[in-house]
């Protein structure tokens, strides 16, 4: 029986969005003034840019945020962080104690700065023992504390005793400055009076939304994210309406309530619309910092699964939750910007600003070329597998597109030395007299290409939507950072040989174009004649996490962290070993969930209606009927189909057991990932094919779960 849908909400009583709550559960700039001493604010602007932090201040300031926070209702507090889960973790202490019989409250300088976390229990890679529980977290004050439920969160970094990075935000945060110190030397060619260049990102998140009720009856969606089995719906997305349909009214309600909370927090949520699977959905909010917009992010998520729960929904973040339609991705828009307000990758209207962006743009390509295998090892995981290279989404070739406009002047660039102008924006009429002329931007947006340049930025499209965008932009920062070194040396070097500026400059854009000439695609990405193309190019074409996550450990990449400052060699080599570890496990629990649900629910109800098939095939009437009959009858054939797929499966289900103790029994990492690959996924996908089978033989009210018609079209 499929359960009762719950009465779609109307969204009365819903908060929305009203421009005065925004950001009012943020301690920002404007409250802090009104909580602090002008010594104070002074003091914090300093500790931004490097300065020690005196214990006093620590103090005021500490003082001040538990008032601010207490006013606003918070009970505790916690320094909240990004261990290796991919995740945000917490451990809240209480505003209040107990002394002497009277109820005080306290939070000093000391506990703002500082907290210890039990480190025992999160992944390391083997940076510590088992027996070494203690870890630090200390506040990154880049990001600003905010109020969540009841806890005053404060973003915090987190590091073993030791002092090795256990987290995600400490080399971004390194790789930020990294970024900010080796592009400096390439803006002071152009411009001066730059103090500070900063990466900003845009983040689009997809999910799927589904009822409640049927999620809590598909076990595999509760434990591993998505369906490991279920038959393919007669309708899907084939009809192509849902994209940027009419957002139905519960989900509606959901957005409404979803947009004011994420606004009081500061997230400043700007879009939101159906996205082509149906059932799928996306909101983005507009560009920030890159480090605050990380954190914002994680946030997002968490919230946008509790407002699911509000409204009788579950939000499924997993990057391919049903098999044969669309998945979800997470489109990261990356942009460089300078504390003067200049884009550095928003072409300009002068030829010393064309100069400027076509340096910044041969640097990025650069970038991406050198570091392409690094970059598709961000994106490798156990979920973004499901989805990447189909027609939905980037296939796994790193390949940059910038559009016929950007390429040709780009050509022109390699050969010439004059430099190319570009239109921002052309019209193009509609022949209507009342209609105003649509106009054309300098590049078009390559939904098929991974890395893609869309006007004044480009959008990493690969990153999965369950994914912690860190990964990727640590990884992009560090890259862009190592060539905006290696330009303005050379630009200096070229200099001293008695090349003018602008020579040198033009100069240098032309090596770095030319290094990266073979990373450059303006094609259809999902044609497969570009895997033979990208191999002939000598990109990497590597499907096989295993081997794609080895980049970690490559020479180069160690080079380029250490170099740079931001993770040293064992350090990388730990987020290998937890990328493995994570994939193996990740697999490991889709095999014992499959296994459970074969064996409790789709086998059970296989052989009960095998058996009523049984009973009517050994009446005599049937057997009267068969006797006559020159073929076999429908229901010999359906009762010999049963059993084909029963028989396939408790085979299978032997298999899984024997299979799952021979990967247990290997040695490293490396081994049971490469042996999870090898028969772990190929053995989950035929127990799903029989499974499936099945469901599509037993009648409706025999199948113990629910189908993908319903899950993806009844709330």
């Amino acid at each position: 029986m499929i359960p009762k849908i719950a009465t779609p909400t109307n969204g009365a009583g819903v908060a929305r969005i009203a421009p005065h709550t925004f950001g009012e559960l943020v301690f920002h700039r404007e409250v802090m003034r009104e909580y602090l001493s002008e010594t104070a604010l002074d003091a914090i602007a300093r500790w931004e840019k490097g300065e020690p932090i005196s214990a006093d201040l620590a103090d005021e300031v500490a003082n001040a945020l538990r008032q601010w926070a207490i006013d606003h209702g918070a009970t505790h507090y916690t320094h909240w962080f990004h261990p290796l889960t991919g995740l945000t973790a917490e451990k809240h202490e209480n505003f209040f104690e107990a002394v002497g019989g009277k109820v005080i409250s306290g939070f000093n300088g000391s506990e703002l700065l500082q907290q210890e976390p039990d480190a025992s229990s999160f992944p390391s890679g083997g940076l510590r023992s088992t027996f070494e529980a203690r870890g630090y977290t200390a506040w990154d004050p880049t990001s600003p504390p905010f109020i969540y439920g009841r806890t005053l969160c404060i973003p915090s970094v987190y590091i073993s005793y030791h002092g090795e990075t256990l987290d995600y935000k400490t080399p971004l945060l390194r790789s930020i400055e990294a970024l900010n110190r080796a592009a400096q030397k390439v803006v002071s060619l152009f411009y001066r009076g730059v103090e500070r260049v900063f990466p900003t990102l845009g983040i689009e998140q997809e999910f799927f939304l589904m009822d409640q009720a049927l999620y809590e009856r598909r076990l595999d969606l509760m434990l591993t994210g998505r369906t490991l089995l279920g038959a393919p719906s007669p309708r899907g997305q084939q009809m192509e309406d849902h994209y940027f349909g009419a957002i139905p009214q519960r989900v509606l309600a959901f957005f409404e309530e979803l947009e004011a909370e994420a606004w009081r927090l500061g997230i400043p949520l700007k879009t939101r619309h159906n996205e082509v699977a149906p059932a799928q959905y996306e909101c983005a909010p507009v560009f920030e910092e890159l480090n605050v917009a990380i954190d914002h992010n994680q946030l997002l998520m968490d919230l946008i699964q509790r407002t699911a729960r509000r409204h009788g929904l579950v939000a499924l973040l997993h990057e391919k939750p049903f098999a044969g339609i669309n998945g979800s991705g997470k489109h990261n828009n990356w942009s460089l910007a300078t504390d003067t307000g200049l884009n550095l990758l928003s072409p300009g209207k002068s030829a010393k600003e064309n100069l400027r962006f076509f340096a910044l743009l041969s640097i990025v390509l650069r970038a991406v070329y050198r570091h392409a295998d690094l970059l598709r090892a961000t994106i490798a995981t156990p979920g973004n597998e499901h989805r990447l290279g189909g027609n939905e989404a980037p296939p796994s070739i790193l390949s940059v597109f910038l559009g016929s406009q950007v390429s040709k002047a780009i050509e022109a660039l390699e050969k010439s030395t004059e430099i190319p102008k570009l239109v921002e924006k052309t019209p193009i009429s509609l022949l209507i007299p009342r209609l105003p002329a649509v106009l054309r931007d300098n590049t078009d947006r390559n939904r098929t290409a991974p890395f893609a340049f869309t006007g004044s930025k480009f959008e990493f499209r690969a990153v999965g939507a369950s994914a912690h965008c860190a990964p990727a932009m640590i990884v992009l920062n560090a890259a862009v950072a190592e060539s905006c070194e290696h330009f303005a040396t050379q630009v200096a070097e070229l200099r001293k040989n008695g090349l003018s500026r602008e020579a040198a400059i033009l100069t240098t854009i032309r090596g770095f174009l030319q290094e990266s000439h073979s990373i450059r695609f303006d094609g259809n990405s999902y044609d497969p004649s570009w895997h033979e193309e990208a191999a002939r190019r000598g990109l990497s074409v590597s499907f096989y996490i295993p081997s794609v996550l080895k980049a970690y450990i490559a020479p180069q990449t160690i080079s380029l962290f250490e170099k740079l400052g931001i993770l040293r060699e064992e350090e990388l080599h730990a987020r290998y070993e937890v990328r493995l570890e994570r994939y193996v496990k990740a697999l490991g629990i889709e095999l014992h969930t499959l296994v459970d649900i074969l064996r409790t629910q789709v086998l059970p109800a296989a052989l009960r209606y095998q058996g009523e098939v049984a009973q009517l095939l050994a009446a005599p009437a049937m057997q009267a009927l068969a006797a006559m009959a020159p073929e076999k009858t429908p229901q010999e054939a359906l009762f010999e189909a049963l059993q084909t797929h029963i028989q396939a499966l408790w085979v299978g289900l032997q298999r899984a057991e024997a299979v799952w103790q021979e990967v247990q029994a290997l040695p490293s990492a490396q081994a049971q990932a490469e042996k999870v690959y090898a028969e772990v996924r190929p053995l989950l996908a035929e127990l799903r094919q029989h499974a499936d089978a099945l469901e599509t033989l037993l009648p409706a009210d025999k199948y113990p779960l629910p189908r993908y018609a319903d899950m993806l079209f009844r709330y």
